[in-house]
């Protein structure tokens, strides 16, 4: 297991060091990690800190931990994909081509009928917000931590104007899908295209509540986003 690279909470920055080498495959599924008390005296931190962190795994299915049995790395099947800290660590490394597929056809299926939706049911704060997001996107630029943020924001308001609670609860998952993403394009020495247009021209067709619009430039956004992504995994 690699070092500690971020402070925070001892056990956070644990988890996510510990978290970001099972999901790159430094660690592998079915192996057994070190024991609490082995850990702890690698790592120059106590038991309960130790303890905390595994917890945190757990939560996001990525070990189990058995009496005598110790703490064992779970199948990649048994994680839960969509969590937003599992997705970062996804993408501290390579993700894995098949990761990314899987990730835009979920954006696919979801994204478009959200903005379809979104089109119709917004509210005029909301389309306030989601213009101040654009703004600030085109502002600070995408290759920025501002912008990305900015982003985030703007899909995560489109999917909150559906006014669907399950679609909503989605937001941290999308978000961080388009956070995530969207750096990752950004590390290769070759930026990739603006997508400030196909954003404009999404936030257009919300704004005119034209539904089968929205639908339409949010496939051109998601897959001009995918493409771009796998050029630069390619790379």
């Amino acid at each position: 297991m690699t070092t500690l690279k971020r402070r925070g909470p001892a056990h956070s920055a644990l988890a996510r060091d510990i978290g970001v080498a099972i999901v790159t495959g430094r660690i592998a599924t079915g192996s057994t990690l070190p024991g609490e008390v082995e850990i702890a005296e690698q790592r120059g931190m106590s038991r309960s800190v130790v303890r905390e962190a595994l917890r945190m795994l757990a939560a996001k299915g990525l070990v189990v931990s058995k009496p005598k049995a110790g703490t064992r790395v779970r199948e990649r099947l048994e994680w839960n994909l969509l969590d937003p800290e599992l997705l970062a660590w996804m993408f501290e490394g390579e993700p894995p081509a098949g990761f990314v597929t899987s990730l835009f056809q979920l954006r696919l299926i979801v994204e478009p009928a959200a903005a379809e939706l979104a089109a119709v049911k917004r509210d005029t704060r909301q389309l306030s917000r989601m213009g101040a997001a654009l703004e600030a996107m085109g502002e600070h630029g995408l290759h920025t931590e501002q912008g990305r943020a900015a982003d985030q924001q703007f899909h995560n308001i489109i999917l909150e104007a559906t006014g669907n609670e399950l679609l909503i609860s989605l937001s941290g998952s999308i978000g961080a899908a388009v956070r995530w993403t969207t750096l990752y394009k950004h590390r290769s020495a070759k930026l990739p295209r603006d997508s400030m247009p196909e954003h404009r021209h999404l936030f257009a067709a919300i704004a005119e509540a034209d539904a089968a619009a929205a639908r339409a430039a949010t496939i051109v956004l998601v897959e001009q986003a995918r493409e771009d992504t796998e050029r630069a995994l390619a790379r």
